[in-house]
């Protein structure tokens, strides 16, 4: 089970590499990178610590999250099926075609037939597609999807598809249960959040991202530090020496986690940063009392 982060010694991570999952990891209740988080950023820039998202977002909506404030910057974008780093994409996982038209006949059947109030999202590298133009599916596609058009038909889309995302109104588990159970021989079939299900090549993950990652930027596993806390981030732990699951995480991330992290409600993952890297709370980096950043 994982140890309490503040058994860490203060300042006691040499880390040149930190990954993030998104929802219920960094962002705060709202859905918002907490206002304390970019200047630490700033300072393990200057330090040469690089930043990375890893989500299921698409690329385009993680680089308008941070770009600004990272130039250049690396991201895991689509649950690690588009990698970049230092702004240049290194890899691509594609899907068979067949096997994702297959995927929207299963989705498509599912909403028609009305055994599940759900739609289908086909995420290319530079865009995602949807066919149900309800003013709520467009709501929730558009939080994770920042370029994503309406199409009338998704076999009219030819692009290399990198992931199958499935937003469902009422329970996701229950849609990859029920709906996509047939496809996890052959692809992984995750349940990202409470109301999506993510399908895509069965050996592509976020840990294959971080991997991909260290290779290009010469990191090692004892210099990353690795935060997540639901189903789609738990492979990715073990690609770090430093892995946190959130104090709200499932709980096989808390069991696989070497540490418990506050949740990100309490601002867990500017927390553990400021010790891992002996941070003050005002991000001047003096050393300061551990047991008042503990409490904080």
């Amino acid at each position: 089970m994982a140890r309490d982060w503040t058994s860490i010694p203060w300042g006691g991570a040499d880390l040149k590499l930190v990954v993030a999952d998104m929802d219920g990891t960094l962002l705060d209740v709202d859905g918002r990178v907490p206002e304390s988080f970019w200047s630490v950023l700033d300072l393990m820039r200057r330090r040469g610590v690089c930043f990375v998202p890893a989500s299921g977002r698409q690329y385009a909506t993680l680089r308008a999250m941070f770009g600004a404030h990272n130039p250049g910057g690396s991201y895991i974008a689509e649950n690690g099926n588009l990698v970049v780093a230092d702004g240049s994409v290194v890899s691509v996982t594609g899907m068979d075609r067949e096997d994702v038209r297959h995927m929207v006949d299963a989705g498509e059947e599912a909403c028609r037939s009305g055994r599940r109030d759900i739609a289908v999202v086909l995420c290319c590298p530079d865009c995602a597609y949807v066919s149900r133009d309800d003013p709520k599916v467009i709501e929730e596609a558009s939080k994770y999807y920042a370029n994503l058009r309406v199409v009338r038909d998704l076999a009219s889309v030819r692009e290399t598809v990198i992931k199958v995302a499935v937003v469902d109104f009422a329970n996701a588990q229950d849609t990859a249960d029920q709906v996509f159970a047939g496809f996890r021989g052959s692809h992984q079939v995750v349940v990202s959040g409470l109301h999506w299900v993510d399908i895509m090549d069965h050996e592509t993950d976020k840990r294959r991202g971080v991997l991909a990652l260290r290779q290009a930027l010469g990191v090692a596993a004892s210099q990353t530090a690795v935060f997540g806390d639901y189903l789609n981030d738990l492979e990715m732990l073990s690609a770090g020496e430093w892995s946190f699951a959130m104090a709200n995480a499932h709980r096989d991330l808390l069991i696989k986690a070497r540490f418990v992290a506050p949740s990100n409600a309490d601002n867990g993952v500017v927390r553990v940063l400021r010790r891992l890297l002996g941070i003050s709370s005002e991000g001047a980096g003096a050393p300061v009392d551990p047991e008042r950043e503990a409490g904080e």
